[in-house]
């Protein structure tokens, strides 16, 4: 079997920071930066599943919402935040509150507007599987983001790569 960074002798990496393909730098790049948090995000998928019995999806929505001090979301807002169909998400945040981790509720003074925010008992879980998941992320990150994934970022971003000012 080969090691994680290596590519099977018969199958090349799909993106090279070389070039050489149709593609200008700016996708190439930014096709090897997708490439890596793919499998940074792959990683996770079966850690949050395990560690909080939610999917994916629905593990961001409860990051998105975790990131708000007691306050929630509007679910529109939470739809544009994750690029999600809102239909989908109307779904998702339904598991959620049958899993009793978030709450809905009306907006004031819009009939239509509906705030999303975390239960007591999602912010325990997190607070307990933070650890987890946050290792599971820099060990992926680790293995998948390497010189390659550093130099597109910078092709992408020039700023990254001057030195930030000292105070």
């Amino acid at each position: 079997m080969a090691a994680p960074d290596e590519h099977p002798a018969d199958q090349p990496p799909c993106f090279s920071a070389a070039g050489g393909g149709l593609l200008p730098g700016e996708l190439r790049a930014w096709m090897l930066l997708l490439a890596a948090t793919g499998a940074v995000e792959q990683r996770l998928r079966s850690v949050v599943k395990q560690t909080l019995d939610v999917s994916h999806d629905e593990f961001l929505i409860l990051c998105l919402l975790a990131e708000q001090p007691r306050g929630g979301l509007r679910m529109t807002r939470i739809a544009d935040l994750l690029g999600r169909p809102k239909t989908r998400l109307t779904y998702q945040i339904a598991c959620l509150q049958r899993a009793g981790l978030v709450t809905r509720e009306s907006v004031c003074g819009d009939k239509r507007g509906i705030e999303v925010a975390l239960t007591d008992k999602a912010r325990r879980l997190l607070r307990e599987a933070s650890g987890v998941l946050a290792e599971t992320v820099r060990e992926a990150l680790s293995q998948f983001v390497g010189a390659e994934q550093r130099e597109a970022l910078c092709a992408l971003v020039p700023d990254l790569a001057e030195e930030p000012d000292q105070p």
